[in-house]
């Protein structure tokens, strides 16, 4: 029987822990005679039939679960979009002899390894596929309470920086921050972040039902936290705010954000939009109207957290998922995302996870019905439906009760 080989992929954006896995994959890949490549920058190499890869073993690979970043690099590179590339791709992947392919990385990657085992069924040499679900959005459709790898450790260290400027703010008094953390289409992290440094207030997109909402819906709520918090005396605060909200903003607002870049997927790349900056100057006007004075300032949280050495939960929870990710192919598995459910590691099915209309992996989402959110929003210091019968509040905004109520209601319908 000739040996077999496995290739590691890692796609999309780096997540804290992904030399965790690519350190428990060869050591019990190996452990079983298995070869391991390491496969250079996702599949951006093998679209082009080059073979830019590393043969991992011990030695390259002992200690690499205590880095940060990707030994491997990484690559946003989708080779779904053109069969060619598709097919460069198993082709490649053949000449050098894979029977089994590992892709660590969030949806897009779960769906290009997808479309990898599919089409080399197709062309008779048929490579058994797993893939690692990794992003520290946590958004991939896991069991609730089953994080992403990648996502505690993103945190922790956005709680300490959130932390931070919380401190910043309080001691140069008059001074906001606007924190717009990642994530893309959920807002996982932000109030993950939010919720445990304890930022005046946290907005993420899923608490929009509605498919759009005004760019001025957004600062009306900032400009609620920023009174209430004036009342009791603290004129100063950070906000927390999910980038997907800029999903839930209406076509005729988005041309005020400015010139709008895509990704390898077609995902906006927000980081390259001044969201913060308009937001600051719309808030800056507001209050500078209603006689409050206080200085802005918008900082991106995201990149710096994507490539942390991860958290002593991290290690353990992606060596767990290399284990198990490995065990399943050596069963002569194909075409799963691999999870840890409890004490037991679990293969979700590429086809069970797929959404039927778009074809693409599930999304998940903050639930707003969980206890944990509503404990998170409790401790948020933000425009209430009760405090449109508040006239204090209607004072502070210099309008009449009549005039204030029927200004903000439309926030709570």
């Amino acid at each position: 029987m000739s040996q077999k080989t496995i290739a590691i992929i890692c796609g999309g954006g780096p997540a804290p822990g992904i030399n965790s896995v690519i350190r428990s994959v060869t050591s019990e890949a190996a452990r079983n005679g298995w070869r391991v490549l390491g496969i250079y920058e996702g599949f951006f190499h093998l679209a082009k039939g080059e073979k830019k890869y590393v043969e991992l073993v011990y030695d390259n690979t002992s200690h690499i679960h205590l880095t940060g970043g990707c030994i491997l690099q990484m690559s946003r590179f989708n080779p779904t979009k053109n069969e060619e590339d598709l097919k460069r791709v198993v082709d490649t992947l053949t000449e050098l002899g894979v029977t089994h392919l590992l892709t660590i990385g969030g949806d897009d990657t779960a769906f290009s390894s997808a479309a990898v085992a599919a089409y080399s069924k197709k062309t008779g040499h048929f490579i058994n596929v797993v893939h690692v679900p990794k992003t520290i959005d946590n958004d991939l459709p896991l069991p609730e309470n089953v994080p992403t790898f990648g996502f505690e450790t993103a945190r922790a260290f956005g709680t300490t920086e959130i932390e931070n400027l919380i401190e910043d703010a309080r001691t140069t008094n008059n001074r906001w921050y606007l924190a717009i953390a990642m994530g893309r289409t959920a807002g996982h992290l932000a109030l993950g972040i939010g919720r445990s440094a304890g930022a005046a207030v946290t907005i993420i997109p899923e608490e929009f039902p509605q498919y759009k909402i005004t760019l001025q819906h957004l600062i009306d709520i900032l400009v609620g936290a920023m009174i209430k918090r004036n009342m009791i005396g603290r004129n100063y605060g950070v906000a927390v705010i999910a980038e997907g909200v800029l999903e839930k903003i209406a076509p005729e607002d988005f041309i005020k954000l400015g010139k709008i870049s895509r990704d390898e997927h077609g995902h906006i790349r927000y980081a390259e939009l001044d969201f913060g900056e308009i937001l600051k100057e719309a808030i800056v006007n507001e209050m500078k109207q209603l006689g409050i004075k206080l200085s802005i300032v918008d900082k991106e949280i995201g990149y710096e957290l994507r490539c942390a050495a991860p958290i002593a939960y991290d290690i353990d929870y992606t060596t767990m998922l290399g284990y198990a990710a490995v065990q399943f192919l050596l069963k002569g598995g194909s075409g799963a995302m691999i999870s840890v459910q409890g004490s037991r590691a679990i293969p979700m099915y590429f086809e069970e996870l797929k959404n039927p209309t778009t074809g693409k992996t599930f999304v998940r989402k903050v639930n707003i019905d969980s206890v944990s959110y509503k404990i998170a929003r409790s401790f948020m210091q933000r425009l209430e439906r009760e405090d449109l019968d508040n006239p204090e509040i209607a004072k502070l905004y210099n309008m009449t009760p009549e005039d204030f109520k029927k200004r903000y209601l439309y926030m709570f319908e």
